[in-house]
């Protein structure tokens, strides 16, 4: 079985986080400096990413204990909703790699991500269906090549029949120290190449 895992943000979907501050700023009311330097400065974000809140109830009530701004789930994917924007040439490459294998997704995010994707991007969840990973329910984030491993046996797959896609020249990186193919996506200019190295990895397959 051949294995397509494509990452989130920047990469299927754009994302701006000057977009996602003042969101959550309008929604709750606090400062855009004290969410920042309260939340994402010290680290919270990415320790939510390991797990550590392991609901979505239970990240809303962290980020409100730590910085004062009480958020509904709504509100948290209202805010990220703003930050992010279909990449359509990925979609369409994420579309036409699910006819040649098995698609997920592997991005590093909390479980609030999760559980509100379908809302946030529906026409990434419907090519998906339930092949959603997240590092939270890992416990372990990208570039870690250990991060690359589980999800590849989450989706019960091999790493040397396992295609990557993702922004991040580290994650790239991880990736393939990890055994999988990778392919680091810039912009709407690489789409092109996304596409041969797409086939090129399909014919692999097949040879």
């Amino acid at each position: 079985m051949d294995l397509y895992l494509f990452d989130f943000d920047k990469t299927l979907y754009a994302y701006d986080s000057r977009k996602r501050l003042p969101a959550q700023s309008r929604l709750s009311g606090v400062s855009q400096y004290h969410l920042a330097k309260s939340w994402w400065v010290p680290g919270y974000e990415v320790r939510a990413e390991l797990g550590e809140w392991p609901s979505a109830q239970e990240y809303l009530d962290e980020f409100a204990r730590v910085t004062g701004a009480r958020l509904t789930l709504d509100q948290w994917c209202e805010a990220r909703h703003a930050a992010s924007t279909p990449n359509p040439g990925v979609v369409a490459a994420l579309r036409r790699a699910s006819t040649l294998g098995t698609v997920g997704l592997f991005s590093n995010n909390p479980p609030t991500f999760s559980a509100t994707l379908s809302r946030m991007a529906p026409d990434v969840a419907a090519i998906l269906g339930p092949n959603v990973l997240v590092s939270w329910q890992l416990g372990i984030r990208k570039p870690d090549p250990a991060a690359f491993l589980a999800a590849v046996a989450h989706y019960g797959g091999t790493p040397e029949r396992t295609f990557f896609v993702d922004d991040s020249a580290a994650n790239v990186a991880g990736a393939r120290s990890a055994g999988l193919t990778a392919f680091q996506y810039r912009g709407a200019d690489d789409l092109p190449a996304l596409d041969a190295a797409i086939d090129e990895f399909a014919a692999r397959g097949r040879a």
